[in-house]
């Protein structure tokens, strides 16, 4: 089978309160998520219909069971998740405190995690290769043997030898607890851009990668590196989107914030399901967008993640258009 998605990376058990807006120490009672950004996207695209699957690593305990069973759950293929008898299943836990409040807190990822051991020589290439869209982070990147495995899979698929309907994306996602420098991640990054024919990232992220600016040149920058579509999410102001022809700007779309955690990986899932299905940019980015907004709504990511009746009825309450067609007809693989 042919995967519409593959994503490859980070996945863990997230351990999010039931109780809202207090601080962890005061948290009495827990529920036990899936997640991990590239799962939880590759979760989010299933819900829109897409044949996803995951590349990962797991411990090999009851926590690796559980996301097995989650993956297989949510109909995103578990055939690339093994298990590593060294290190036990990553846990992340959360305080929840909206609207802006919302600290991570990383365990069983130091000095390593499962995740960071998948080794290039595993690497099913033909599946990279034949994959509507591969999906990657910079997370990925941090550690070895992951980072060299990432290397590899990009240099399996060169962007010059995608096929029409076939793209790359490299999520910009930077977290510093991971990386002993910003210098450090920008150039690990500097070796899988040339590779990319998408970038997703916020200021942040994207001045780790290709240095601080406004929007628009950090945008130009991505484009320089032989990126095709740059996304900068540009936060209260919504999200950009930029190509050597166009530039679209997709406004925010207002909902009441309970835990914005999943919202990026929401849009993710949503953005990949917007291209595979052939629409414009402008529809793409809206339809990611209301997607995102969707899940920033709600408590968790992966169990949050929206259909595509649920995104295009958010944003017809809205008043803004839907893509002319959500269903996967018309999709190029």
């Amino acid at each position: 089978m042919t995967h519409e998605l593959l994503t490859i990376g980070r996945i863990s058990v997230d351990i999010y309160p039931n109780d809202i807006g207090v601080d962890l120490e005061d948290v009495t009672s827990f529920g036990k998520y899936l997640g991990g950004s590239p799962s939880n996207v590759a979760v989010a695209a299933a819900r829109h219909g897409r044949r996803t699957a995951v590349i990962s690593r797991t411990g090999d305990d009851a926590f690796g069971k559980y996301l097995h069973r989650e993956l297989r759950k949510f109909n995103v293929d578990d055939s690339y998740v093994t298990s590593v008898k060294e290190w036990p299943t990553a846990v992340t836990f959360c305080a929840i405190k909206p609207p802006e409040d919302f600290p991570l807190y990383f365990y069983g990822r130091f000095p390593t995690a499962p995740d960071l051991q998948i080794k290039a020589e595993e690497l099913d290439l033909d599946a990279i290769r034949d994959a509507g869209i591969f999906w990657s982070t910079v997370t990925g990147l941090c550690q070895e043997p992951s980072r060299t495995a990432h290397i590899k899979a990009h240099e399996a698929r060169p962007r010059t030898g995608l096929k029409p309907g076939q793209f790359t994306i490299l999520d910009l996602d930077y977290r510093p607890m991971f990386w002993a420098s910003e210098e450090e991640a920008r150039e690990q990054v500097a070796k899988i851009l040339p590779h990319v024919s998408v970038a997703i990232g916020n200021d942040k992220e994207c001045a780790v990668a290709v240095g601080e600016g406004t929007p628009d040149e950090q945008a130009d920058r991505l484009l320089a590196a032989g990126v095709e579509i740059a996304v900068v999410k540009l936060g209260p102001e919504g999200v950009m989107a930029k190509t050597r022809t166009e530039r679209i700007v997709s406004a925010p779309v207002p909902v009441e914030t309970v835990n914005g955690l999943g919202a990026g990986d929401s849009f993710g899932g949503a953005f990949c399901h917007g291209l595979l299905s052939g629409w414009p940019l402008a529809q793409v980015l809206d339809f990611a967008n209301a997607a995102g907004a969707l899940v920033a709504s709600r408590l968790s990511c992966a169990d949050a993640m929206p259909t595509p009746e649920e995104v295009t009825g958010l944003l017809a309450e809205r008043g803004r258009l839907a893509p002319g067609s959500y269903a996967t007809e018309g999709a190029t693989l």
